[in-house]
């Protein structure tokens, strides 16, 4: 090969690959790639522990519960055939964490059931304070789905919902739904909070909760921070008689925002 013709074929070649070099970082810069080199790594940041916006007031506390005398020792440990209950704890019930300033904003608060004609008591014991196991306390509906409903007058935050429907005895009560609504004829923003009935006998829906014997402690259901103005308990019997019985409701929770 001549050398001359030699010489410019090798300074070709060289202008080609720095040609296509440069072309290549002008393109990656154009893109907004990462050069090839990374920058140094910035330090770490302190952790503190807390989440960002969150301020003092909205860490979380125990809801004072008030609970009522035991009226028997113990738990059954044998449910009836044809029951879906839960296992009974071991112990006392672990706290229930809420925002500071809840309270239960159920507190002799309106109360309509579906029994027009209670065969005992007045509607208006579901929320009048008095959660005992005593003669007086409790309002009893008639057989077959019954429900008590609460006006709480606001809509409201709800954290939980406390319920006593007859603790004097051991029973359990079948079919216990919980639902809330922004309306008195649960039309509007209907929500279910609890269902325990596994075979929508009561025309309410499956429900995947479990049974559970009424004591002294009640049942709290989480309340799951939505917001309304009227809550409605059905039941349909229980173990012990085909009557519905409610003792006493509590709604923990804060006015809306």
């Amino acid at each position: 090969m001549n050398r001359n013709l030699f010489r410019v074929l090798t300074v070709g070649t060289l202008a080609l690959t720095l040609s296509f070099a440069l072309g290549r970082t002008v393109s990656a810069q154009t893109k907004g790639e990462k050069p090839a080199t990374a920058p140094a790594t910035q330090p770490a940041q302190p952790q503190t522990g807390e989440k960002p916006g969150k301020g003092d007031g909205e860490k979380l506390k125990p809801i004072d519960l008030k609970l009522p005398k035991p009226a028997f020792k113990g738990t059954p440990k044998n449910a009836p055939p044809g029951t879906n209950v839960e296992k009974p704890a071991d112990g006392p019930r672990p706290p229930f964490l809420a925002p500071p300033g809840v309270k239960n904003v159920a507190l002799n608060k309106p109360v309509t059931s579906s029994d027009k004609e209670p065969i005992t008591g007045s509607a208006a014991l579901v929320t009048n304070g008095d959660k005992e196991a005593t003669e007086g306390s409790y309002v009893e509906l008639g057989p077959k789905r019954q429900w008590v409903q609460i006006d709480l007058k606001e809509p409201c935050k709800l954290c939980a919902i406390l319920v006593w429907h007859y603790h004097a005895s051991a029973r359990i009560y079948h079919d216990v739904v919980v639902q809330v609504a922004d309306d008195a004829d649960f039309i509007t923003n209907v929500r279910t909070l609890f269902n325990n009935d596994h075979d929508n006998s009561s025309g309410l829906g499956l429900g995947s909760d479990m049974e559970y014997w009424d004591t002294f402690e009640g049942k709290l259901i989480d309340g799951k921070g939505v917001t309304a103005r009227y809550v409605r308990l059905y039941s349909n019997g229980s173990t012990a008689d085909d009557q519905n019985h409610y003792t006493e409701v509590e709604v923990y929770g804060l006015p809306a925002q």
